[in-house]
């Protein structure tokens, strides 16, 4: 008796315990312990921007990127709240944030995965906060998933039996139980009978016989529909010529000249910024980039295109991000920017000038699929522009002061 009285507050005890592990293990921590300030990106910001969105504090896009809106949203909290009104969200401000908001980590993120627009207010169904799927994603990244699902979509042609030659690009494999066309001849045209054992096939384009007409001899051009065949030892017209009426001898054709091509002059086309590609606000910084792979492409892009119209600050940052991809330069951002001789503004310092917000929004746009340049690889400007090779490189558009090369 005195054992089983001894051995119950253990019991309790290791059943409270194992109670406060199961709970500590269900909570989800919030944010991370860096201090989220103006320029940051990533999911320490989404959540920011969500939770001050849940109380009314921040109506703008919850893009993951702390830019002027998440700023004055930061500061006007700090004030209301006794905060030091800073625009740094430290420890005591996200314990206040936990506390007064909710966060719904999945929600928010599948919005991001399936591209939609949406909102994170509180006490406000989500079903009436959620756009269409699709609606957030640029159209550069919808069209490319378009093509990707054309891709998966298209029939894997069946390879072909042992022994047999597989059909040519663009050419429909034989039905099932008909037998594939020899080695050179061209396959009978959809709903066309196939010819004859023996029999010459038609050529490209002709019509065959008639059931109980004979097949042109090899060499002889069939008689166009409704057109009587030739007779016996007469010579058949060449193609695109008329037939010569009974008792009419026909023309010697005439010898053309064909006139030589004059080239024609490379017009570069200037892009309109009205006419040209959407640039859409970013959505979440893409994993691989670094918050200071961001910086430094938004310095070169001030460096190189401030005072540029928008889209001329996207399509350089565009060029970074091209050559990025291109296994024939640096794989990374500092790479490609200071290569030697590949950037004005590193050769005359400008690199290092502190880029504004527009800058570092077009490298956001950049990095998110947009790309006003159409696949440039190489840019200059022609006022300025003193080396000569750079005039031979394929030219795409020019946009603003700038000509895209490839």
């Amino acid at each position: 008796m005195i054992k089983t009285v001894g051995k119950v507050p253990l019991i309790i005890l290791l059943c409270f315990f194992a109670f406060s592990t199961v709970i500590n293990t269900s909570t989800v921590e919030a944010f991370s312990e860096q201090i989220i300030q103006k320029g940051a990106t990533g999911d320490d910001v989404v959540e920011l921007q969500s939770r001050l969105q849940y109380i009314g504090f921040y109506d703008g896009t919850i893009d993951g990127v702390y830019g002027w809106g998440t700023y004055w949203a930061v500061k006007k909290y700090q004030d209301e709240f006794g905060l030091e009104v800073d625009g740094l969200v430290g420890p005591k401000m996200k314990a206040m944030l936990e506390k007064s908001t909710d966060f719904d980590y999945e929600w928010v993120h599948r919005q991001f995965y399936e591209g939609r627009k949406f909102t994170h207010y509180g006490k406000t169904p989500k079903e009436i906060q959620s756009g269409p799927e699709g609606s957030r994603i640029p159209p550069l990244e919808q069209k490319r998933r378009q093509q990707k699902a054309q891709e998966k979509a298209q029939p894997t042609p069946t390879p072909p039996a042992p022994g047999e030659a597989p059909p040519a690009p663009g050419e429909a494999p034989p039905a099932p139980g008909e037998a594939p066309p020899a080695p050179g001849e061209a396959p009978p045209a959809p709903g066309e009978a196939p010819p004859a054992p023996g029999e010459a096939p038609p050529a490209p384009g002709e019509a065959p016989p008639a059931p109980g007409e004979a097949a042109p001899a090899p060499g002889e051009a069939a008689p166009a529909p409704g057109e009587a065949p030739p007779a016996p030892g007469e010579a058949a017209p060449a193609p695109g010529e008329a037939a010569p009426a009974p008792g009419e001898t026909p023309e010697e054709p005439v010898e053309e000249v064909p006139e030589e091509p004059v080239p024609e002059e490379e017009v570069v086309p200037e892009a309109d910024p009205e006419d040209g590609p959407d640039v859409e606000e970013a959505m979440n910084v893409p994993e691989g980039f670094s918050d200071n792979d961001i910086q430094i492409m938004a310095q070169a892009v001030y460096g190189e295109a401030r005072g540029e119209p928008y889209i001329g600050q996207v399509a350089v940052a565009a060029v970074i991000i091209n050559r990025i991809n291109s296994p024939t330069f640096p794989n990374t951002a500092s790479g490609v920017i200071f290569e030697p001789r590949a950037f004005t503004a590193v050769a005359d310092g400008q690199i290092y000038m502190d880029p504004d917000e527009t800058a570092r929004r077009a490298v956001i746009d950049a990095i998110n699929g947009q790309d006003p340049s159409g696949n440039a690889m190489y840019y200059f400007n022609p006022d300025t522009a003193t080396s000569g090779w750079i005039w031979t490189r394929p030219q795409i558009k020019k946009i603003g002061k700038h000509i895209f090369c490839k």
